[in-house]
């Protein structure tokens, strides 16, 4: 579909006027926003009907990706892009004499994520549509999603985020495919007609309401859908909820994301939040899949369910559950059609992150579900105890211990468990998971995780964008590894100044944004040294901190020597009831009042930590970054997405070996990326051999003893507590995370990235290297291995080749 500039002119001020009763002219940038908005799904809106249409025609094979969170950013600019009339529309809104970035800036972020597990969501969702692969997201409509972050005296303190305060343009409510979701009471079972059927007593009904949103493929006329469900009072039983409370108790099922689970009363409404969700979007599913009239025994053949993480692993017993006491299929036929719809990808090497909720809490919550899940768990001991002896076995086992393992029936449950890195997926089949990877060999397969580049380099970096457009054509924007082609111009020192120029308009941008938002000047000459992503102590974002103590004790010491002058900028929420993490923040903080205040210091060393990071604020960092702070202790980060982003727009790694950070150093090269620090296997070793001292490492390095002293001298004003909690959490209680082994590594390894960038045609070149190695981490790529490999999907756009 065409569309020419003045044809959307003449269209798009007739819908302003048509929605507000106003001109182009009077209306307010959200108002603008909000009539563009509704063009664009118009626009979209035939393509979206069709593929409805010839999907159901056809009888296509479906994906249902679950995922507790989508993070997708703004989607006006996408959704031109993928449309292929981002150009038309802006020199038309241009033209009328608006500013079109105003009317892009009017729209909220959309708070249904927290970090990269909702971001990978979303770009996951875009490579879908774009690859032609039939399939829908399902989520959960938050109203406040998770919160938005604020410093006082930096403290972050958590405010609610009431993103829908002003409606959503991009979604449709669907209030005829409602469902109903059942909780709590009394289940017992009744034998009728020669079956046994659950009997319902006392139980609540929640209605769930479905809002659906266009996910709109890349230029190809194909549109897919992601649905989220919002809770609501069933019409016919208002009468039961005369209450504020009542109603109130229905209401905060889909207001936040992640609840405070430090509570019980935490944990069960996230239990319920997770319930809700696998329920709504399994009836939805299955109410689908009856209207191709096709027997319920061959649902594998159209259905693929996908469980993002563990939060969704309930869909299991659901659809046991539908299948058996609703469709009245025989166990054994539901649970091998279970098994070959379900696939689970695992996210967390961490024991104490993979869910785990007490048998007691799902009995009174879910009694049916339990009633399923304890007969999975006691067929899979029956079938297991002869070919594996106890041991193994009960090591598998879903209910043990008071607790019922979602991981365990997720593994269980499915016909697939991919990790998202090689590393991640070696270290769950050897280590966390090993019982299982001897149980079921075949199972286990890893499909690294990667982003789409339409979004963090077409939309995030246009001059970058244009520049490869000028050196290698647009080949690329289809198939990313064609960015290899780029290579080509590591020796052109023309291209080296035109990428350098490039990266000092995206640095003088962010800085603008910094004196605008937190009144501080900032170099853009200096190395942007980016760290942005989720708080938490394995992420190491208190190393990160440390270095920067360092270098400014160097500096006061010898005010006048010649350092690399350095900005280190930081993006990162804490869970609320995660105290040191947000005892790390505050650390941060006032090292920054420290720091930025210093006359001593002046432009030598920056610190800034900005508020409330999300997908809009990274789309504005990762452009202007020099260095990517990728530093987890090897082997706790699963795989990373931040790490691909960054590199893809030109940033230089430094890495540990965790992760994705190891394939992106076998793409680049070791001289292309700064690793330093423990390996995987060396932390392990650690763990079983128990002769780890953090206190004897730092009485023997004086630098360490002056940096950490610092936490409890009163050299960093303000964090008395904070100080004393971190220090002793480093000294006295041997360093979880192993920051001090890794310290002198990583000043070192920080020395070599401030020799390298005073010789900017050398930094240059690694950094169009990163570039030209970025393809391969496409989510494109990954979901096309996904298709291929686990859901058996076949794509609707005949050019693709999944393989």
């Amino acid at each position: 579909m065409t569309l020419q500039v003045e044809e959307f002119r003449k269209d798009y001020e007739r819908v302003v006027k048509g929605m507000y009763g106003l001109s182009v002219e009077e209306a307010s940038p959200f108002q603008l926003y909000n009539a563009l908005g509704a063009y664009v799904k118009s626009f979209a809106g035939e393509h979206w009907s069709r593929t409805k249409t010839e999907y159901e025609k056809k009888q296509v094979k479906q994906l249902y990706y679950f995922s507790m969170e989508f993070l997708p950013g703004r989607m006006l600019k996408s959704n031109l892009l993928n449309l292929g009339i981002l150009d038309v529309v802006r020199e038309g809104i241009e033209d009328i004499g608006l500013d079109f970035h105003s009317i892009v800036q009017a729209e909220e972020d959309p708070a249904l994520g927290n970090g990269g597990l909702g971001r990978l969501a979303s770009c996951f969702m875009d490579s879908i549509a774009s690859l032609g692969i039939p399939g829908s997201g399902s989520g959960i409509r938050y109203r406040y999603g998770l919160f938005q972050q604020r410093f006082i005296d930096g403290h972050q303190v958590e405010v609610p985020d009431n993103w829908l305060r002003n409606g959503n343009v991009w979604e449709v409510r669907k209030e005829n495919k409602a469902v109903n979701v059942r909780f709590g009471g009394q289940v017992y079972m009744a034998e009728q007609e020669g079956r046994l059927i659950p009997v319902y007593e006392n139980t609540r009904t929640i209605l769930a309401v479905p809002y659906d949103t266009a996910m709109i493929g890349y230029q190809n006329e194909l549109v897919n859908n992601l649905r989220l469900w919002t809770a609501e009072i069933p019409p016919e039983d208002y009468v039961h909820y005369s209450s504020i409370a009542a109603q109130q108790e229905v209401n905060q099922l889909t207001e936040v994301l992640y609840p405070d689970d430090s509570s019980y009363e935490g944990r069960i409404l996230r239990l319920r939040q997770e319930y809700f969700l696998c329920s709504a979007g399994i009836q939805s599913i299955v109410r689908y899949y009856k209207k191709l009239q096709l027997p319920l025994t061959m649902i594998a053949e159209k259905v693929a369910i996908h469980i993002n993480d563990t939060h969704p692993a309930l869909c299991i017993p659901e659809f046991i559950r539908i299948l058996i006491d609703e469709v009245e299929l025989t166990w054994d036929q539901a649970w091998e059609s279970c098994k070959k719809v379900m696939s689970y990808t695992n996210h967390t090497i961490m024991q104490e992150a993979m869910e785990k909720w007490p048998i007691e809490m799902l009995k009174a919550e879910v009694p049916r579900i339990y009633q399923i899940i304890e007969e999975i768990n006691r067929r899979h001991i029956e079938k297991k105890l002869p070919l594996y002896g106890e041991e193994l076995t009960y090591q598998t086992a879903i209910i043990s211990e008071g607790v019922v393992n979602m991981a365990h029936m997720a593994i269980i449950g499915s016909h697939s468990v991919n990790g998202v890195a090689q590393l991640h997926t070696n270290i769950l089949k050897n280590e966390v998971l090993k019982p299982f990877y001897e149980m079921y060999p075949t199972k286990f397969n890893n499909k690294t995780n990667g982003i789409t580049q339409r979004r963090w380099l077409q939309l995030a970096n246009e001059d970058l964008t244009q520049f490869i457009d000028e050196k290698i054509g647009t080949e690329w924007k289809k198939k990313p590894t064609e960015l290899t082609v780029l290579k080509g111009y590591v020796n052109d020192p023309d291209a080296l100044k035109q990428l350098e120029e490039i990266k000092l308009k995206n640095k003088r941008r962010f800085a603008q944004y910094v004196k605008e938002k937190m009144n501080i000047t900032i170099d853009p000459n200096a190395i942007f040294d980016v760290q942005i992503k989720r708080l938490h102590a394995y992420k190491r974002q208190l190393l990160n901190a440390l270095h920067i103590i360092s270098r400014y004790l160097e500096i006061k010491e010898n005010p006048d020597a010649a350092i690399q002058p350095r900005v280190f900028i930081f993006g990162a929420k804490a869970a609320p009831s995660y105290l040191y993490a947000k005892q790390i923040i505050k650390l941060i903080n006032a090292i920054a009042e420290l720091v930025n205040n210093d006359p001593d210091v002046g432009d030598k060393l920056k610190v800034i930590f900005v508020e409330n990071y999300g997908v809009t604020l990274a789309e504005l960092i990762i452009p202007a970054a020099d260095v990517s702070e990728q530093i987890s202790l090897a082997s706790k980060e699963a795989s990373g997405t931040s790490n691909m982003k960054l590199m893809t727009n030109g940033a230089l790694t430094v890495a540990t070996l965790d992760g994705a950070n190891v394939e992106i150093r076998n793409y680049v090269g070791e001289e292309n990326i700064f690793l330093f620090g423990l390996t995987s296997q060396e932390v392990y070793e650690y763990y079983e051999n128990g002769t780890y001292s953090s206190r004897q490492i730092f009485e023997s390095n004086p630098r360490l003893i002056k940096v950490l002293n610092t936490l409890i001298d009163g050299t960093i004003p303000d964090i008395q507590e904070e100080g004393r909690v971190i220090f002793d959490s480093l000294v006295q209680y041997n360093d979880e995370y192993f920051v001090l082994k890794d310290f002198e590594e990583y000043i070192a390894v920080q020395r070599e990235v401030d020799l390298l960038y005073q010789d900017k045609q050398a930094w240059y070149q690694k950094s169009l290297w990163n570039i030209a190695n970025s393809g391969p981490f496409s989510a494109d790529f990954t979901i096309m291995r996904y298709a291929d490999e686990i859901w058996k999907i076949d794509s609707q756009m005949p050019e693709i080749e999944l393989s």
